[in-house]
């Protein structure tokens, strides 16, 4: 992971959870990107390389475990977290989790997390 703010890219298919997940990495102090497909990840991260990715597993076009692939295959060294409504004992793996509905809280202590981990 780079030095300085950690940089997100947020792959959701929903606006609203892209937005909610947008302002709470903000308040936290990370840098955010955000995509609604894998075509738009891929291209993000083209663009800027992330250091964690935070992936909804069911998307409309494709799926969250083809991203997570993509993602792995590209940029090997970035964290995956998997954020979706799904049981976590459908998730693949992943260096976090962030189960859908989720708080503020629960955000930062990602975050936290995360950091602690590049230190």
């Amino acid at each position: 992971m780079s030095d300085g703010p950690l940089r997100v890219l947020i792959v959701d298919d929903n606006a609203d959870q892209r937005e909610l997940l947008r302002t709470q990495f903000r308040k936290a102090g990370c840098g955010v990107a955000s995509a609604a497909t894998l075509d738009e990840a891929l291209a993000s991260i083209r663009v800027e390389v992330p250091d964690v990715a935070v992936i909804d597993l069911l998307l409309g076009v494709g799926s969250g475990w083809e991203v997570r692939e993509k993602i792995c295959e590209l940029v090997p060294e970035v964290a995956i977290v998997i954020s979706s409504v799904l049981d976590e004992s459908d998730y693949p793996s992943s260096d976090d989790v962030l189960p859908k509905p989720f708080t503020g809280k629960q955000v930062k202590g990602l975050v936290s997390r995360l950091r602690e981990r590049r230190a």
